[in-house]
């Protein structure tokens, strides 16, 4: 798994910003992976489940009309939501233009647990990585059956083959024809849901694997209002890559330059008002290197004004738990974890304690869905004030500590 990731990486480097050939799409669809057989009796039930609840799903009527951004059913019909028992709905949503881009659409697949009512619920946006989609993340994940325990929407991102010939997101390269216009989509696609669907705007949370997780970290440094936690898994460090071919290096052996600096510089003076993170890593992943997950967590200290311009961590306890199959490292204000980093023994790049039947997860490692979520609800993002420093960031999460 980690030799044909790390060839798709090389492979696609001439063509990241191309659009690929009809030849080339279809020879793509034809080495995907072969997923391991589920029982007949379980997927005829899960899809039969599945296709009544999409009959019964309605989306609140005038959701068009007040975000100004439509939300366009796609064609496409339901496939079962990795065998929980909620509605599942594939569309597709519609960003409007503006003097960046021209109209443009991401597809997603939206999960709702069952309730009448979708107002005031939490909502967590999952970000694939590479050759995933929106179902194979769903199910090899299952974090539809975590939102059916604890009540939460979650909503699935979908890169297509047109932007990228293996569905990588370019969290890279910050332009808005590429990374920076996927961010904006995102953003964009959520603005619409909770206005659509009444989501609580204080708990909304965006998780990513590799390159969903690049592209999670350039959403919480462009879009820190719209977010009250990021989680980040097997994700690169931010900051250093320019190309894929920059990413690729960066993602085998971490950034080169200071860390913090590639924060400060990515900010070019604007006050971040922080973003609490957790972050998994996996000790054996020969793709994307530990290193980055070390790296991350310092630029995240920064971020969240726990460390100083040169990394020099203030005002925050560091704790480190040794857990069974994985080490969590947590830096504390006030008692509460602000910036949380889990390295897990033995695990490749995959996602932890995930369906071993579905490529780029694993069973091996604690159950990375549910660390997540144990993670984001702690954490709500109240509304900002442009004017923050790092002794108010401080005063910020000592302030939410005290409302929970």
């Amino acid at each position: 798994m980690t030799k044909n990731l790390s060839k798709l990486w090389a492979g696609g480097m001439r063509r990241l910003l191309a659009i690929p050939s009809r030849t080339a799409r279809d020879a793509l669809k034809g080495t995907k992976a072969v997923h391991a057989p589920k029982p007949q009796a379980i997927w005829r039930a899960a899809q039969a489940a599945a296709e009544e609840a999409a009959k019964r799903f309605v989306p609140r009527k005038g959701a068009q009309a007040r975000t100004g951004a439509p939300l366009r059913e796609s064609r496409v019909g339901p496939r079962a939501a990795a065998w929980a028992a909620g509605e599942w709905r594939r569309a597709e949503h519609i960003v409007p233009a503006n003097a960046h881009h021209g109209r443009r659409t991401i597809p997603y697949g939206l999960y709702l647990p069952p309730a009448r009512s979708t107002a005031g619920r939490p909502l967590v946006v999952m970000l694939h990585g590479c050759k995933q989609s929106m179902d194979s993340f769903a199910e090899g994940t299952r974090m539809n059956l975590l939102a059916d325990r604890h009540g939460f929407a979650v909503v699935y991102p979908e890169q297509t083959e047109r932007a990228h010939p293996h569905q990588c997101w370019h969290w890279y390269d910050s332009r808005e024809a590429a990374g920076g216009g996927e961010a904006a989509a995102v953003v964009s696609l959520v603005d619409a849901l909770v206005n659509a669907y009444g989501f609580d705007r204080s708990r909304v949370y965006v998780a990513g694997l590799s390159a969903g997780a690049g592209l999670a970290m350039l959403l919480a440094l462009r879009s820190p209002s719209r977010f009250a936690a990021i989680a980040l898994h097997s994700g690169p460090a931010f900051g250093e890559a320019r190309s894929g071919v920059s990413a690729l290096d960066v993602m085998r052996r971490g950034v080169h330059r200071d860390p913090v600096a590639l924060v400060e510089s990515a900010l070019a003076g604007r006050i971040h008002p922080g973003m609490p993170a957790i972050v998994v890593q996996g000790d054996a992943d020969s793709v994307v290197a530990p290193v980055n997950a070390e790296q991350l967590a310092v630029q995240l200290l920064r971020l969240n004004g726990l460390a100083d311009a040169r990394g020099v961590r203030q005002g925050v306890v560091s704790h480190e738990t040794f857990k069974d199959g994985y080490r969590e490292q947590d830096y504390e204000l006030d008692g509460e974890s602000v910036v949380r980093l889990c390295r897990v023994a033995d695990l490749d790049h995959a996602w932890s304690g995930g369906d071993d039947a579905v490529p780029f997860h694993s069973s091996t490692g604690p159950d990375a869905s549910a660390l997540f979520w144990e993670f984001f609800e702690r954490h709500r993002r109240e509304a900002i004030d442009e004017s923050y420093s790092d002794e108010s960031t401080h005063e910020f999460h000592r302030a939410r500590i005290r409302a929970r």
